[in-house]
């Protein structure tokens, strides 16, 4: 995690129990957008970050934005929160994925094309992921999954998905198995011995077992 988002994660430190807690307490709530390219192949992912209003209130008030003091963010007080999710590191992967089938494909490194804005107690960002090599829809079905593998983060998919460039596709918001992980959750939990440290614990990389995930078929 980038200083950037550690300035997030950071805001959200009180309502932490202990480095391994299996629950999240940082909540993003996500928009997407699947965007084709004139050979109708997907080519990239448009994503909007709403940040919870607990971790907005406190990397707000922990940074001294709000210089007036009225609950809200002028454009002027926005100016030096421009970019504040977007310096990724080697350490951040995004927090996002796209597959086929068993395949993992492959997106260009780091976010192009963000904007940052608050609204309504809520920080907001918006980025772009672009696809090393636009895949066609046509030769499988596409699985579009934000999560944090650690878990730190919970992401929700909201909203109606947007797909620009075609009109043939549609998309499904699908919930995660919670039978399934909470059995990833036990084996995780049986790695651990109750002698070892907080810092050795770290994180549960669990993450993935508990994300939503978009479907995307087109044609036929």
């Amino acid at each position: 995690m980038t200083m950037a988002r550690a300035t997030l994660a950071a805001a959200a430190f009180l309502a932490l129990a202990t480095p391994a807690s299996a629950h999240p307490h940082m909540f993003v709530d996500t928009e997407l957008e699947a965007i084709f390219d004139a050979e109708g192949r997907l080519a990239a992912v448009r994503i909007t970050w709403i940040y919870d209003e607990l971790t907005t209130l406190m990397s707000v008030t922990d940074g001294g934005y709000d210089k007036d003091g009225d609950g809200a963010l002028s454009e002027a007080e926005m100016q030096p929160l421009q970019g504040f999710d977007m310096e990724w590191g080697a350490d951040f992967l995004g927090d996002f994925q796209i597959s086929r089938g068993t395949e993992k494909l492959e997106l260009v490194p780091g976010p192009q094309d963000w904007t940052s804005d608050w609204k309504d107690g809520h920080l907001i960002s918006t980025h772009v992921r672009r696809l090393a090599v636009p895949v066609d829809p046509a030769t499988g079905p596409l699985v579009l999954k934000p999560f944090d593998p650690g878990y730190y983060t919970a992401y929700s998919i909201i909203g109606t998905p947007v797909i620009t460039g075609r009109s043939d596709c549609s998309a499904q918001v699908f919930e995660p198995d919670l039978s399934a992980a909470q059995k990833a959750l036990a084996a995780a939990l049986d790695e651990y011995t109750p002698d070892q440290s907080l810092e050795e614990m770290g994180y549960l990389m669990i993450g993935e077992s508990y994300a939503e995930e978009l479907r995307l078929t087109c044609g036929g």
